[in-house]
């Protein structure tokens, strides 16, 4: 997901641009319009991709073993 500091950022900015009354509208209305986009890409956060990213790995590194482990016993039986 976008970070709100970056939607607020940009909202300062367009406000800082702009100082008169329809510049609060129109903040409002660049704030939705880009938190819509934002939100249709279906974005996750850095840290939660990294999560992720450990996860598979792990699991990786198990199915690995445990393929090895498969491949042993039929050598066996």
């Amino acid at each position: 997901m976008i970070r709100p500091e970056m939607l607020n950022d940009l909202a300062a900015r367009l406000s800082a641009l702009v100082a008169t009354s329809p510049a609060k509208d129109l903040e409002k209305n660049a704030r939705a319009l880009l938190g819509g986009l934002f939100s249709q890409f279906d974005l996750v956060a850095r840290e939660e991709f990294e999560v992720q990213v450990t996860l598979l790995e792990k699991a990786e590194q198990r199915l690995r073993a445990l393929e090895a482990r498969i491949a042993e016993l039929e050598q066996r039986g």
